[in-house]
This record gives C-alpha cells, structure tokens and sequence, in this order.
C-alpha cells in the first residue's frame, strides 16, 4: 500500500513539474533554413519531358502567421514566397537579371493559410516548393536564394540552397 501511495505522490509531482514549464517563445519574424534540393525526372502535362526540382525548407514563426487566404478578385499582393535565381558563369554564381531565363521560377508562390489553435501560437515544419524545368543544358548550375513574408508582411531571413546541376538526378543539401 506504501509503495502505491508512493507512486501516485511521484505522480502528482511530476504532473505539476510539467504544467509549470514555460511556453516556448520565438520571435514573431519568421527564420527558415533551407534543408534539400532534389532533381528529378518528370512529364509536363502535354507529355513533355523535363526536370523537375523539389526544394524543402524549414521554418519557424513566433506568433504562427504564415501563408496566406485563397485571393479574392480584389486582392493585390498574394505572393509570399520570393526566389533569386544564381547561375554559374565563368566560375562564378551570378544573378541572373534575364526575365526571359527558362531557369527563373515563377515568382509567385503562395504558402496556404495556416494556424494553430490554443495558447501557443508558434508555427514549426517544413515546407516543399516544386519547380519545373523544360528548356536546359547538360551544364547549367544554379543556385536559389529565397525567402517568405508571414501575414504581418515580417520578412524572413535569406536561406540560400547549395549549387545545383539541373541536368543531374540528385539530392543537394547543404
């Protein structure tokens, strides 16, 4: 009965030690860090082949204000993600300023709406970006500076992939 008595007294204490732990707290200006770029193989919807790249990333927010509403027909600013893109020249990654490149990605990438119910706001995961690649050499390289926007229009810091061969099925990470 001692023994009983004992470990429902342990119980109790441990229970209170847990509810007393604080709430995390992160800064409301999102961080995130780029994890992988993989290259693949894939078929356009018109049956053409091509490249495909899937970049993953990590982020945290404070405050959980990541993504965005579906945009309604008056809505201006339904971006919230923002890709630069790098290409080897010469030895060097440069940015590339061509509008027309068939390496630049779209620059409107959208994070849904997303929220977390109860007292701790914060938003942790990771995030996957596919981006399509029809017209490319053997010896294009690239790399990919990006970052996002939460609802408050906080910017995150600037995550940078590693270099990436788009002719090479592979995985790049860091």
């Amino acid at each position: 009965m001692r023994i009983i008595n004992y470990l429902i007294i342990l119980l109790i204490v441990d229970v209170a030690l847990e509810s007393c732990r604080k709430i995390e707290q992160l800064p409301p200006i999102p961080k995130i860090e780029f994890t992988s770029f993989e290259v693949f193989d894939t078929i356009d919807i018109l049956g053409n082949k091509g490249k495909a790249g899937r970049l993953k990333f990590y982020f945290e927010d404070g405050d959980g204000d990541i993504g965005l509403d579906e945009p309604t027909d008056n809505q201006i600013d339904t971006t919230n993600m923002f890709l630069e893109l790098y290409r080897k020249t010469d030895g060097n990654m440069v940015l590339s300023m061509d509008e027309t490149d068939p390496l630049l990605p779209s620059s409107s990438y959208r994070i849904p709406y997303m929220e977390r119910l109860g007292l701790n706001k914060i938003l942790k995961g990771t995030i996957s970006v596919i981006l399509l690649y029809l017209d490319y050499s053997p010896t294009d390289t690239v790399r990919y500076d990006f970052f996002i926007k939460d609802r408050a229009l906080n910017e995150s810091n600037v995550a940078s992939t590693s270099e990436i061969v788009i002719s090479s099925n592979n995985v790049y990470t860091e």
